[in-house]
């Protein structure tokens, strides 16, 4: 494993911050500054950051929380307009936990997170099912219902993404489950299951029909769900989540997605 990610694996450190630290020379091998990120890590090597020696976690050591994510947070570690992150309002227990995946400003809901940085990337890039509650503030027309049944491909996918963002074209896989939940005037409740997350995804498959995403929060991801966990609040996975997470990363399902 290299250098860099061996920290952030067996650490309560980021892969950036294992880059910074190795390109300051805080960072020993066998007692030796080492400032090479793609050195392999020997099973014999003692590396330490800032005079700590770093604990190899057991292979299969893992631990998971649920976070209920609020509106108007962001899942990152630091925001260059001193916005409000989830790491501002998680105890601090699980501060140095990574997210798998992201949830955006304006979205609320379940956000997983772990200490292990190999079942984030394995989680992030599986195919399991994401399920959304979301209102949209159109009627629901036949056109968006056969787009969610056998996808879409937009060249221009602008429109509901954020204005800074460089993505331009998009491909909707067709959506693994959809049901009304209701009507209210123009408004419209739905629940969608999606297999990809990608950046803002629901919000520009909906912006192509002119339909603006009103709320939108993630009630579940696999077989784990939301349920009555309150805003803002943690819990760790029940056994049998635990359980089912071992076999899931024992399957080995790495299809490259992620977040929405």
């Amino acid at each position: 494993m290299r250098l860099n990610k061996y920290i952030a694996h067996n650490s309560r450190y980021s892969r950036r911050e294992a880059d910074r630290l190795i390109q300051e020379g805080l960072v020993t091998v066998n007692r030796i500054p080492l400032a090479d990120y793609s050195y392999k890590v020997q099973p014999d090597d003692k590396v330490a950051v800032k005079g700590q020696l770093i604990q190899p976690k057991k292979r299969g050591e893992v631990t998971m929380v649920v976070y209920h994510k609020p509106r108007g947070v962001l899942v990152t570690k630091k925001d260059d307009r001193g916005r409000t992150t989830i790491y501002h309002k998680l105890p601090g227990k699980f501060r140095h936990f990574i997210p798998v995946g992201r949830l955006d400003y304006a979205s609320e809901g379940l956000l997983l997170l772990t200490d292990n940085s190999e079942v984030a990337e394995r989680l992030m890039r599986s195919d399991l099912p994401r399920s959304y509650n979301l209102k949209i503030d159109k009627p629901l027309t036949p056109e968006m219902v056969e787009a969610m049944e056998r996808g879409l491909t937009l060249e221009d996918a602008r429109a509901g993404g954020h204005d800074r963002s460089e993505i331009t074209r998009m491909e909707f896989a067709p959506f693994s489950g959809y049901a009304l939940r209701g009507q209210s005037g123009k408004n419209t409740k739905l629940r969608v299951t999606i297999t990809e997350g990608k950046n803002r995804e629901l919000r520009r498959f909906f912006a192509h029909f002119g339909a603006k995403v009103l709320d939108l929060k993630r009630v579940a991801y696999g077989w784990i769900e939301l349920n009555n966990l309150p805003v803002d609040k943690t819990r760790y996975l029940s056994r049998k989540e635990y359980e089912l997470l071992h076999q899931f990363l024992k399957e080995g399902r790495t299809d490259d997605k992620d977040h929405a």
